[in-house]
């Protein structure tokens, strides 16, 4: 099947390097340890196409293009833990993961005449040559700040249907103004949205000039939710909220933090303190629901101190 979450899949080996899932001697199964990327790759096409044959996997042959949107968003997302767990054997299996699920899509998609991956591998490999001309052409850029203005200015002629950028284009096409801030997918998180559309403008030269000036700008949205929630106007208290949120976005965008992942770091933070205040109450013999908000509010600072001391102890060991 393709993905952990389907619910007969077995688990899966901790490491691709001692697998012989197909049943083969093991000198076969070495043998084809050594395979090179693409011959491994092509393994993989073929195995896909297996599962969706007429005597394949019953479950592979039900999915379509929806019914995997989810195992698409929540292997991604496993990529990114199994990237800060440090574990590589963790973070080659959910890359393989991520994998399997584009496999699949194409696999979809090839029986219904559509494209392949041959395509996708295709369309993404021409479309990286197009866009770094300093490398692959005669264009130079001094710097990244000038290699993702280029980027930007790339994509906006090939959106236009002017790939080579050297004329060639209908008139309808030329004629055609689109905005930069176009493709920027409307079904991302709203915190992915919000550093996508502001990372394109700022990339068109609409950006603050120091991070004091969002900071300020912070300071005078949060003054406005403050009068919203005074007025007792619920669409304005909802407009302001959206306004702060956005900047504090922003900001996190201009000093090069992923708000997406800054905010799962935090809700995670607040989870082991809070369950660590739950701890702490029933090691006094009550539960955390029956404790006065004065003392909720002791243990959480506990919470925290107990936190901050075990990280000093990780990074400071004993001799």
């Amino acid at each position: 099947m393709a993905s952990r979450k389907a619910p007969a899949r077995k688990a899966k080996p901790r490491s691709t390097s001692s697998s012989n899932a197909s049943g083969d001697a093991p000198g076969k199964a070495r043998k084809q340890q050594r395979l090179a990327p693409g011959e491994w790759f092509e393994k993989l096409v073929a195995l896909q196409a297996r599962l969706r044959a007429p005597n394949g996997c019953p479950w592979d042959r039900e999915q379509t293009h929806a019914s995997l949107r989810t195992y698409l968003i929540e292997e991604a997302y496993e990529v990114l833990d199994a990237m800060k767990s440090g574990d590589d054997a963790k973070f080659a299996e959910e890359m393989g993961d991520l994998l399997l699920q584009i496999v699949f899509h194409s696999q979809i998609a090839a029986e219904q005449g559509r494209f392949t991956v041959g395509d996708v591998i295709r369309e993404v490999h021409e479309k990286m040559v197009r866009r770094h001309p300093h490398v692959f052409g005669e264009k130079r850029a001094k710097d990244a700040a000038e290699v993702l203005r280029n980027w930007e200015q790339i994509k906006a002629r090939e959106r236009a249907g002017n790939q080579d950028g050297a004329g060639g284009v209908a008139a309808a096409a030329v004629a055609k103004r689109e905005s930069l801030l176009d493709g920027v997918p409307g079904t991302l998180p709203a915190t992915l949205e919000g550093l996508q559309l502001t990372r394109k403008a700022s990339r068109a030269g609409f950006d603050w000039e120091n991070a004091e000036g969002i900071f300020e700008k912070l300071r005078e949205e949060s003054a406005e939710l403050r009068h919203a929630t005074q007025t007792k106007d619920a669409v304005k208290t909802e407009e302001e909220m959206g306004d702060l949120l956005f900047a504090a976005v922003n900001l996190a965008r201009f000093l090069q933090v992923d708000p997406e992942i800054a905010l799962k770091n935090a809700n995670a933070k607040f989870v082991r303190r809070f369950r660590q205040m739950e701890r702490l109450a029933a090691s006094g013999g009550r539960a955390f629901g029956d404790v006065p908000r004065a003392e909720k509010e002791a243990l959480w600072e506990r919470a925290k101190r107990g936190e901050k001391q075990a990280a000093g102890s990780e990074a400071h060991p004993k001799r």
